[in-house]
């Protein structure tokens, strides 16, 4: 019977044959996931012998990460802005870099409530990360995804975290209406005391303070890591230029924001001069381009 230092170690070895990248640290993950632990729990292990109840799921998931599916997806979870998410084939497995923007974006917001859109959602990191960050602050939260099992997968984010939010299946700004209508009254006015618009509703403004995106904006036909390609099609490309659903989105955000209020996006490492030229184009006003942890000008904002 192996122990667990000779089964983390050969692991490692295989993971590494395979070509996986960080292979040490996968089979760390792998195990802890295996043995219900944490990795750090681990180093006080590595004598404890591995049963073979314990090693079968092993082999399943070294075989599956062997043939190139993401570790968040064996896993079921992500870390992300210090909290766990759920991750699977639904949804973007979450970058580094969006935790960049979503702290930005929290520097942004003032003080008082706000009305916050995640469009492009996914797996619902950035609306839900906002909620919990603002807390009494967000007086709305909605997300909005064209794909009904990312927003799956985003309420079930949402419910295990006691994220107060709302979704939408739209493309884009199609399903959110600039006004909606107010719930009725649960008791009518006497006779003759309300206008006709009362009686029918008041209406209400749908627009937001902060619109923050994440969307597709890699160019069709781009050859990307076997890995990356396991992520939804959807939530990849965007376009024969990469930057064509973006620009349909700044084409109406401007729209639903409500004055002094802004939106933040997520695009490709060469877009940025594309990007804010289309920005200036719709009106766009104190546009900015932020630059992530790498250098690279990754995150453009502009207000209304």
């Amino acid at each position: 019977m192996k122990t667990l230092l000779e089964v983390l170690q050969s692991g490692t070895d295989y993971l590494a044959r395979q070509g996986c990248d960080e292979a040490r640290a996968t089979m760390q993950h792998l195990m802890a996931h295996v043995l219900h632990c944490n990795r750090t729990a681990l180093y006080s292990q590595f004598d404890r012998p591995i049963q073979e109840a314990e090693l079968a799921p092993l082999r399943q998931l070294l075989k599956r990460r062997a043939a190139g599916e993401p570790l968040q997806h064996l896993l079921g979870s992500t870390e992300f802005f210090r909290r766990e998410f759920l991750t699977d084939a639904r949804a973007l497995i979450p970058r580094p870099e969006t935790e960049e923007l979503v702290e930005m974006v929290l520097k942004k917001i003032p003080a008082h409530p706000v009305r916050v859109l995640d469009m492009g959602t996914g797996s619902g990191i950035i609306g839900i990360t906002l909620a919990l960050e603002l807390r009494e602050r967000a007086r709305e939260v909605v997300l909005a995804d064209i794909s009904p099992q990312a927003l799956d997968l985003a309420l079930e984010n949402a419910m295990r975290l006691g994220a107060r939010v709302s979704t939408v299946q739209t493309d884009l700004f199609e399903n959110i209406p600039l006004e909606k209508a107010a719930p009725r009254p649960e008791e009518a006015e006497p006779p003759g005391s309300a206008t006709e618009e009362e009686e029918q509703g008041a209406v209400h403004d749908m627009r937001f303070d902060v619109i923050v995106a994440n969307l597709p904006y890699i160019a069709d036909g781009e050859k990307l890591d076997p890995e990356v390609m396991r992520d939804p099609h959807t939530a990849l490309f965007g376009g024969p230029n990469g930057w064509e659903i973006i620009e349909r989105f700044l084409a109406r955000a401007r729209d639903y924001l409500n004055e002094n209020g802004f939106i933040a996006l997520e695009i490709g490492y060469d877009q940025a001069a594309t990007v804010t030229q289309i920005m200036d184009g719709y009106g766009y006003n104190y546009i900015e381009v932020l630059k992530d942890m790498s250098g690279i000008a990754r995150f453009p904002f502009g207000y209304r």
